[in-house]
C-alpha cells in the first residue's frame, strides 16, 4: 500500500516537476535582471506561478461536459472584454490594451488565446464527422476566429492576433479541414501580404519587418534590440559568464532583459548550458501535453489539448525566434521564464486545461462528447 495520498500521486508530476524547476530558473533570471533583488520581477514571477498552479489544480476538477457548455460563454464574455478595451481601456507603451479592474490590469486578449481554442474545439466536436470538410463548418469558424483577431488587431497587437490566429488554425486543421484550404489560405495571405504591409500595418510595425531583414542598417537605431540581444547571446558561450556577471543588461545595454529579451539575459549569464535547459523543459512540457492530446478518446478533449500545446509552443517559438534575429520583435515574452502576470496567467490555463484533460482521461476516457 502506498504512503502517497492517491491524489497527489496521480499528478502529472512528470510535467510539473520540470515546468517548476523551469520558473524557479527564470526567477533566478528576472533576479538578476532586476539589479540582484527579489523585486520587482523575481518575487512576484514566484507568486504568480504558485497562484496560478493553484487555479490549474482547481480547473481539474471540472467536468467535461461543463467546460463544453461553458465553451460559447466564456468567448462571448472575453469577446465583451475585448469591445471595452476599444472603448475604455487604459494605454500602455502606445497600445490600448488593458482594462483597469482597480485590483490588477486585464488584458482580454490573452485570455482570448485558450478562449478561441476552447470554442473552436467545441464547434467542431459537436458536428458529425462527415459535415467537417464542408463550407458550413468553415463559414462560422472563421468568423469565430476573425473578429477577436481584428480587435486586438486595433490595439494594435500584431503579436496576439497572430498567435490567436495560430491556436485557431491548428484545432481547425486538426479537425479534418482539407489541406487545400489552408494551401489557398496561405497562398493568398502571400498575394495580400504587400497590401497589409503599406495599408494595415503601422508606421513602427513596418520598421520592425525592415529592422528584422537589415538590423546592421541601424544598429543604433531601429536594429538597436536585435543587435544587443545578439551580442548577449553570443558573449555567453558554453557556460555563460556567470550568475549576476551579465554586462549587456546590467549596464542597460539589452532592451527589456526581464521581458522580451529575458531568454537573453538567461543565455549571456548561463550560456548555452543554460539555453539548453530552457529548451529540454520546454520539449518536456510540449511532448507531455501533445502525448495527453493523443490519449483523448473524444473528439473535444482531443482538439481542445493540442490547441492548448499549439498556443504555448507559438509564445515558445516566437520569441526564442524574436531574440535571435530569426523574427521581427513582436512583444511577446518566454513562457514561465519572462516577467508578466497576463503571460503566466495565460500559460497556466492552457497548462491546467491540460492537466484537466488528462484527469479527463484516467477517470472516464469513453464518455462525454463524440464527434
Amino acid at each position: 500500500m502506498s504512503v502517497i495520498p492517491t491524489s497527489i500521486a496521480r499528478q502529472p508530476w512528470q510535467m510539473l516537476i520540470p515546468l517548476t524547476a523551469l520558473v524557479c530558473f527564470g526567477a533566478l533570471v528576472l533576479y538578476s535582471a532586476g539589479g540582484g533583488g527579489w523585486m520587482p520581477y523575481a518575487a512576484p514571477h514566484l507568486v504568480q506561478y504558485f497562484v496560478f498552479l493553484i487555479m490549474a489544480f482547481v480547473m481539474t476538477r471540472f467536468p467535461r461536459d461543463f467546460v463544453a457548455l461553458i465553451a460559447f460563454p466564456a468567448y462571448a464574455v472575453v469577446l465583451v472584454l475585448l469591445v471595452l478595451v476599444e472603448a475604455v481601456g487604459a494605454m500602455g507603451g502606445g497600445s490600448q490594451r488593458w482594462l483597469n479592474l482597480g485590483f490588477m490590469q486585464l488584458q482580454p486578449s490573452e485570455l482570448m488565446k485558450p478562449a478561441i481554442v476552447l470554442v473552436i474545439a467545441r464547434f467542431y466536436a459537436s458536428l458529425p464527422v462527415g459535415e467537417v470538410p464542408s463550407w458550413r463548418s468553415l463559414i462560422p469558424v472563421v468568423t469565430l476566429l476573425a473578429v477577436p483577431m481584428i480587435l486586438v488587431g486595433l490595439q494594435p497587437d500584431l503579436g496576439t492576433a497572430l498567435a490567436i490566429g495560430f491556436g485557431g488554425a491548428v484545432v481547425m486543421f486538426l479537425a479534418g479541414l482539407p489541406l487545400r484550404w489552408f494551401v489557398g489560405a496561405g497562398l493568398a495571405g502571400a498575394a495580400m501580404a504587400p497590401v497589409a504591409f503599406f495599408f494595415v500595418l503601422k508606421p513602427y510595425q513596418q520598421k520592425r519587418v525592415f529592422t528584422f531583414l537589415t538590423p546592421e542598417k541601424d544598429p543604433l537605431g531601429d536594429g538597436y534590440h536585435i543587435t544587443q540581444s545578439k551580442i548577449a547571446i553570443g558573449s555567453g558561450g558554453w557556460f555563460g559568464k556567470g550568475f549576476g556577471n551579465g554586462t549587456q543588461s546590467h549596464l542597460n545595454y539589452l532592451p527589456e532583459p526581464h521581458t522580451d529579451f529575458a531568454f537573453a539575459t538567461m543565455a549571456e549569464e548561463w550560456g548555452f548550458v543554460g539555453g539548453l535547459f530552457v529548451l529540454v523543459v520546454f520539449a518536456l512540457i510540449l511532448r507531455w501535453g501533445w502525448n495527453v492530446a493523443r490519449r483523448s478518446r473524444d473528439r473535444f478533449s482531443q482538439l481542445l489539448a493540442a490547441g492548448m500545446v499549439a498556443t504555448i509552443f507559438f509564445y515558445v517559438a516566437i520569441n526564442l525566434m524574436m531574440v535571435m534575429g530569426l523574427a521581427p520583435v513582436v512583444g511577446i515574452p518566454l513562457p514561465f521564464v519572462s516577467h508578466g502576470g497576463s503571460s503566466m496567467m495565460t500559460n497556466m490555463i492552457c497548462v491546467g486545461t491540460l492537466m484537466m484533460i488528462d484527469r479527463w482521461n484516467r477517470m472516464a476516457p469513453r464518455s462525454g462528447l463524440r464527434g
